[in-house]
């Protein structure tokens, strides 16, 4: 009987997510492909050091120890390396006792087709050509920042996945951002007002946000595997719509924070996340600093 991955949280990870590829990748970026692969397989050997998604793809895994739950999360590994590559990243995964798999070795080929084919929830990962293919055929992804913290280590123990969010562009359609961004906040603010009642549509993270969701109410008692929060730069009268519009999708937040341009980064560590998802470089580049940050880029308009 075939595997299948409905009713799972699938995530798809890049292997310079889950491990720490600088010096691989700087030989990629100045020999090539050809030497990249060499070197590869002459360091078959050579466990690689966790990544800057080492962590909370550890704890996602997790998950699937507590009871009741068995495969709940499925990690995939999405690489444009062909196969020659897989050995030292498997051998990595076993080390860390990493409960993965299952793994697309494209040798160049576009990923996006196998986000697709894999029923990807969220995909991860450092390139953001890949990235923003997704994202333009609908999938959650975000550009994990690999700048501003100088290591990661395997040794992080994760009891609770925190999980935070932007709001516009991110949970969002970007159509208030828009209003912003032509005609000012006084505009942006009484556009709000006026929809108050009107659901927003959604944005790239909807589904995902929705399906983490349904595996919170999975569980009782006073500590879920995962906790989320908005960390958003609307303050009032402009949080009402993104209440309503939550409500609508019957989806729990746990956290909000409605900032009204105060700076995000001290928030997302005072909540601890382990990652938060932004559409502005300024926001992920500020987080990064205390926290793993993704950027999520706009969805591009045919024509």
């Amino acid at each position: 009987m075939a595997y299948d991955l409905d009713g799972r949280l699938v995530i798809g990870v890049s292997t310079r997510t889950l491990f720490d590829l600088t010096w691989e990748n700087g030989i990629f970026e100045r020999q090539g492909l050809e030497a990249y692969r060499r070197y590869q397989i002459e360091h078959e050997e050579d466990i690689l050091r966790p990544g800057p998604g080492f962590a909370l793809v550890k704890a996602l895994l997790a998950i699937n120890e507590l009871p009741g739950q068995g495969d709940r999360v499925e990690v995939v590994i999405m690489s444009h390396n062909n196969a020659d590559t897989s050995v030292r990243f498997f051998r990595s995964i076993a080390h860390y006792g990493l409960h993965i798999t299952r793994a697309v070795f494209s040798g160049g080929s576009p990923l996006t087709p196998y986000l697709s084919a894999f029923k990807t929830d969220l995909f991860l990962s450092a390139n953001e050509a890949d990235v923003q293919q997704a994202v333009d055929s609908g999938i959650a992804a975000g550009i994990i920042c690999t700048d501003g913290r100088a290591s990661y280590g395997d040794d992080a123990c994760i009891d609770q996945i925190r999980i935070a969010f932007d709001a516009d562009a991110v949970l969002f359609s970007d159509e208030s951002e828009r209003i912003f961004q032509k005609e000012g906040l006084e505009a942006f603010e009484e556009n709000e007002k006026k929809k108050a009642l009107s659901p927003l549509h959604e944005g790239p993270f909807a589904g995902f946000l929705k399906a983490v969701a349904a595996l919170q109410k999975e569980f009782t008692g006073d500590r879920p595997p995962i906790r989320t929060a908005l960390v958003t730069s609307r303050c009032a009268p402009a949080h009402e719509r993104v209440v309503r519009t939550l409500r609508a999708w019957d989806v729990r937040i746990d956290e909000s924070f409605f900032l009204g341009g105060i700076s995000k980064r001290e928030v997302l560590a005072a909540f601890g996340a382990h990652i938060f998802f932004d559409d502005q470089e300024i926001h992920t580049g500020r987080a990064a600093e205390v926290v793993l940050a993704a950027r999520v880029p706009g969805r591009r308009r045919a024509g």
